[in-house]
């Protein structure tokens, strides 16, 4: 009896010192990540210019290089896990992932569930369709077609709200392969990831058929909570490495243009 007492203090004296220093002190989410020496991003690693390989098999892309900034800033090291889009919001869920580099838009559902980080790039959406097609030229012309995209993405559910018929695909070029091949309509995606596709593809013969009026803000994810600490150091690195003008040389770099002013 006197084991199993001994054993249940250990148990509710773990219970009770998680998330706390060696004093017994609350330690916020900035305290862990330092503690720790890094900051976990989940990212794809396969949707270029975003976060993708370079022809030396080293991770790049707009996304991962602020994600680097950034963690330069904190003072520590950005760690990057890779694994497909459906997975990675819910890595954030389960604390696998600090947070997200992979081009994440703010939506009304996202915000519901998550807090987000000050925006670094403004984006808009594009319908892109085959070079041929003269059915599709604009969003309303989505009703009853199929698209492709990841079914999680808010791309997917934006042409579903126009009452197209989603099939989900891992990648870009698998959704440009079912394009061309005709099995599917249209897709929707980063108009920025239209030309990048079109830079290394230049005979594709693919248009874009429209584009969203507003622009969509592209942020880090966080687990919502009361703690702010890591989000508001995550704001003041991107502050810093906004006026150093870093940021804009990114986008120019990956993008071609300056997407980062609304």
């Amino acid at each position: 009896m006197k084991k199993l007492i001994a054993l249940l203090m250990v148990a509710v004296m773990a219970f009770v010192t998680v998330g706390c220093g060696s004093d017994g002190q609350q330690v916020t989410e900035l305290e862990r990540v330092k503690a720790a020496g890094k900051i976990v991003f989940g990212t794809e690693g396969t949707w270029s210019p975003w976060t993708f390989h370079d022809e030396n098999d080293r991770l790049t892309g707009y996304d991962i290089e602020v994600a680097r900034l950034v963690a330069e800033k904190l003072g520590v090291e950005a760690e990057f896990v890779e694994g497909e889009w459906d997975g990675l919001l819910a890595g954030v869920d389960a604390g696998r992932y600090d947070t997200m580099a992979n081009g994440v838009e703010v939506t009304e559902e996202r915000s519901e569930k998550y807090d987000f980080s000050d925006p670094y790039l403004y984006i808009r959406t594009a319908i892109i369709v085959s070079g041929d097609n003269t059915d599709i030229n604009s969003f309303e012309d989505l009703n009853g077609k199929t698209t492709a995209n990841t079914i999680s993405s808010t791309y997917a559910k934006l042409a579903e709200s126009y009452g197209a018929t989603a099939t989900g695909v891992d990648d870009l070029n698998q959704t440009i392969e079912l394009l061309l091949a005709g099995r599917v309509d249209a897709t929707l995606n980063a108009e920025v990831t239209f030309y990048d596709y079109l830079s290394q593809h230049p005979d594709a013969n693919i248009r874009i058929a429209d584009l969203t009026e507003e622009a969509s803000l592209v942020c880090f994810p966080f687990r919502k909570g009361e703690d702010t600490s890591l989000i508001d150091a995550v704001n003041a690195a991107l502050a810093e490495i906004a006026d150093e003008g870093k940021i804009s040389e990114l986008s120019l770099r990956f993008f071609g243009s300056d997407m980062t002013k609304e």
